[in-house]
């Protein structure tokens, strides 16, 4: 590691902060359902996120944009789940806990998430009062694996990437880290497995969240 220490954790939200999948599958299925679509499973549902709410509804409607109906069934997901974003979902045990150790040793700390920026306000803003700044789903903003809404979390903080480390639990996290220049630190309890994540070049793991305490001071040592 060079001289430059950590000083600054990103995050992504949906599978590494919050367990979001019973909410998502719920409007998927509704907004779905409505239209006289084959619903999905919460399986499905798990391999259908990361890229954003749009993508997932172009995964879960048969033949995608394509499909005449795809607007109206993305229009009622989102208007279902910006009503229902926070039914089921909640924080991932000890997420709290390490914000809140992370917060009390000096660290700064953004979300930066693909899911539609309103929600992405009002979750941080119901569970994470230790996080500073957080970024969705912007028209102005190229979304994740693009690192848009790494630099601007950065810029916001004050923060240089040089002294910044990326947390994600998916394959596009990883992308983003790499394409935004950031460490990445991939998590075991989120959306997708270890062997996945290592296929897609995931090299430093944690099973709890605490873990990341941990690896944040080797890298400042």
């Amino acid at each position: 590691m060079s001289d430059t220490k950590i000083t600054t954790v990103i995050f992504d939200l949906d599978g590494t902060l919050l367990d979001t999948l019973e909410d998502l599958k719920n409007a998927t299925n509704y907004a779905l359902k409505t239209c006289g679509m084959p619903e999905r499973t919460l399986e499905e549902v798990r391999r259908f996120v990361g890229n954003g709410v749009k993508q997932l509804m172009c995964r879960a409607v048969p033949g995608g944009e394509d499909n005449p109906q795809f607007e109206r069934a993305f229009d009622i997901f989102k208007e279902y789940y910006g009503v229902h974003c926070n039914d089921t979902t909640k924080a991932y045990d000890g997420i709290p806990e390490l914000l809140q150790e992370l917060k009390n040793n000096g660290y700064t700390m953004a979300i930066v998430s693909n899911k539609i920026d309103s929600a992405v306000q009002d979750l941080n803003n119901r569970y994470f009062s230790q996080v500073e700044v957080a970024i969705g789903d912007r028209e102005n903003l190229r979304r994740k694996p693009q690192p848009d809404s790494v630099f601007l979390a950065l810029e916001e903080l004050g923060r240089t990437k040089e002294e910044a480390v990326y947390v994600g639990d998916s394959d596009v996290d990883l992308a983003t880290a790499k394409n935004a220049g950031l460490p990445c630190i991939s998590v075991l309890w989120g959306f997708r497995d270890k062997a996945f994540l290592i296929e897609h070049g995931a090299q430093t793991f944690v099973e709890t969240p605490m873990e990341i305490a941990d690896v944040l001071k080797q890298m400042n040592q």
